[in-house]
């Protein structure tokens, strides 16, 4: 950072001796003092620390992350001594990132205009940013940008270089949102708190950089830079989850599945047999959604569930109950979490949130920290508020639907939107997806929601629940699509976490996504996934130990493809070692399956 000759202050970015990042502005617009820190404002003092720690996550992607970054804290004062404010630095191997701080000791309160913290790129690179419940933005060009753009913000920069442009621990204020005119290669923040008071301190605005977008996808950088929890959170169980919402209307041998006991039954028992942990009870469980009648404690199904809880207690599987902003606000939202953590509940699906995106954000602040209180996992969805790392506070926030649920809609959910959203949306955090339909067949299906055709491969779906990451990874379909084709099966029940290490192998954004996870029992697994082009990966097995391993490999079928061939997959075995490349080949649309066991 520099104080330029107008006396404004600017920082700007350089990473493997390039400069991505030219001098950009720093600070807020005041209502009463104009821009700030300005002319009149100088440097106090300055403290540096380093720091070489580790963390361990509850859960996450890995079980020991390595913390270690240089911070510098630059402190300001307006001439008279009456405003005062910290800019803290922070540098770590896989980007920067930057918060504002009020001391205590400073006098003013401050209405703010706007935020003026602005990204001024060095280059025309090409970006990709998240973009509601519709398939991302990108890539375009910086100068193509028109208008707002919401992050993530990932960006290309060179074959070799890559960013992405997010924020940290936002405890207050509006989340972040960017803007830039057509033409410019300079973006801006069009978010804002309502003032600068002593004791406030902004959003970490991060900058991530790494030579693979697969690495900034592993990156931590986000969590890191959230404080560490408070609370005993050994509770938190993540893993696979059963639904109950797309299953409804599904036919088997004469069994009409539904949202009901005799339904939640042969699910729990599903669950229990396969070693899932969870099952999710969707919306109507307590009566219609959206009507104002309907009583979370007491309405319609509330005995039944009370009996399914206990039912899957017996059998080792948790609960989750759906909750809206309809019946969490007409009736006291304490009380039914309370209650709900009384009859056993392992977690809350919370949906359909009202409000602007800065009252979404404390109220879902206060709804992560009441369910922590009752021992309950959440999973926001329908456009929440985006992750900015408050996993590491909050590890019972397991995962939001920050994409789009690619059952949800057929019209923009194909395969390019799967391995775009994997290097944006998941980015910010744990996102639930909804992968994992095994019932692929060619037209309509007699499902009551979205019985439309799923634009996937049995195969790819299966990896897709490897690739997204989440703490509740909640898949949608019956028992008995699942126990139709085994192999893909076993692979899902593989997937035991907490993980103990993850890595995207290798993947290009919008084209094709190769990651590898290690279970909590040490069986390393890989997920592979294409956008509509079938293509050839090559899977360096340097990531294993010593020793030979038994290689499970599910490919898609010879004539296997999205649109008209999705069921079709053919399985090897092969021993390999850590010197060895594997080479699967990927259907259009399609993914690979891969789980390596140790030979002993």
């Amino acid at each position: 950072m520099e104080k330029q000759p107008d006396g404004s202050y600017e920082y700007s970015f350089s990473a493997d001796k390039k400069l991505m990042i030219d001098k950009s502005p720093m600070g807020f617009e005041t209502v009463k003092r104009g821009k700030i820190p300005s002319a009149k404002w100088i440097v106090t003092g300055q403290d540096r620390k380093k720091v070489n720690s580790v963390w361990k996550p509850i859960w996450g992607k890995r079980q020991i992350v390595p913390d270690n970054y240089n911070e510098l804290t630059l402190k300001l004062s307006s001439s008279d001594n009456s405003e005062k404010m910290d800019i803290v630095f922070r540098a770590y191997n896989d980007g920067v990132a930057f918060r504002y701080l009020i001391p205590e000791d400073s006098k003013a309160e401050l209405k703010v205009l706007s935020e003026v913290t602005g990204f001024n790129f060095s280059s025309d690179y090409t970006a990709w940013y998240y973009n509601f419940e519709k398939h991302n933005i990108g890539p375009e060009l910086l100068s193509g940008a028109d208008g707002e753009r919401m992050p993530v913000m990932t960006i290309k920069a060179g074959d070799d270089q890559f960013m992405a442009i997010h924020e940290a621990c936002l405890d207050e204020g509006e989340p972040l949102k960017l803007k830039s005119k057509k033409g410019e290669l300079s973006f801006s923040i069009s978010s804002k708190p309502h003032e600068l008071r002593p004791g406030y301190h902004s959003a970490w605005r991060v900058i991530f950089f790494a030579n693979t977008p697969g690495k900034i996808v592993d990156s931590h950088l986000l969590e890191l830079l959230n404080p560490a929890p408070e609370m005993d959170f050994s509770w938190v169980k993540p893993g696979i989850a059963l639904w109950d919402w797309r299953i409804d209307g599904a036919i088997w041998d004469g069994f009409h599945y539904g949202m009901n006991y005799d339904s939640w039954v042969k699910m729990i028992d599903f669950a229990a047999r396969q070693g899932f942990p969870n099952l999710v009870l969707d919306a109507n469980w307590y009566g219609p959604e959206f009507s104002d009648d309907s009583d979370p404690l007491k309405g319609d199904k509330a005995k039944d569930v009370q009996n399914i809880i206990k039912y899957g207690k017996e059998k080792g599987v948790g609960v989750w109950l759906y909750l809206n902003d309809v019946g969490g606000k007409k009736f006291p939202i304490e009380q039914t979490l309370e209650q709900y953590h009384h009859w056993g509940a392992a977690g809350v699906k919370y949906g359909f949130m009202i409000g602007n995106p800065e009252e979404k954000n404390i109220r879902t602040k206060m709804l992560t920290e009441l369910c922590a209180k009752n021992k309950l996992m959440i999973d926001f969805h329908d456009e929440p508020v985006h992750p900015y790392g408050q996993m590491r506070t909050w590890p019972n926030a397991v995962t939001r639907e920050y994409c789009k649920a690619q059952l949800d809609g057929r019209d923009i959910f194909y395969p390019k939107t799967f391995v775009t959203s994997a290097f944006v949306n998941m980015i910010a955090g744990p996102v639930d997806m909804n992968n994992g339909m095994f019932d692929l067949r060619q037209g309509k299906t007699t499902r009551v929601d979205n019985n439309m055709e799923v634009p996937s491969t049995v195969v790819s779906e299966a990896a897709r629940t490897l690739i997204t990451f989440s703490g509740a990874t909640v898949i949608p379909d019956i028992p008995e699509y699942y126990e139709k084709y085994p192999e893909l099966l076993d692979f899902l029940s593989a997937q035991k976490m907490p993980w103990k290490e993850s890595k995207t192998l290798s993947g290009e954004i919008g084209e094709y996504i190769v990651t590898m996870r290690q279970a909590s029992d040490g069986v390393y697994l890989i997920g592979a996934a294409t956008n509509e082009k079938e293509r050839i990966v090559q899977i360096p097995m340097s990531f294993l130990p010593k020793g030979t391993f038994v290689a499970e490999v599910i490919e898609d079928g010879d004539k296997a493809h999205y649109l008209t061939n999705r069921e079709t997959y053919k399985v090897m075995k092969k021993d390999i070692t850590r010197k060895d490349i594997l080479i699967v080949k990927l259907a259009p649309g399609g993914g690979a399956c891969i789980k390596l066991l140790l030979n002993k």
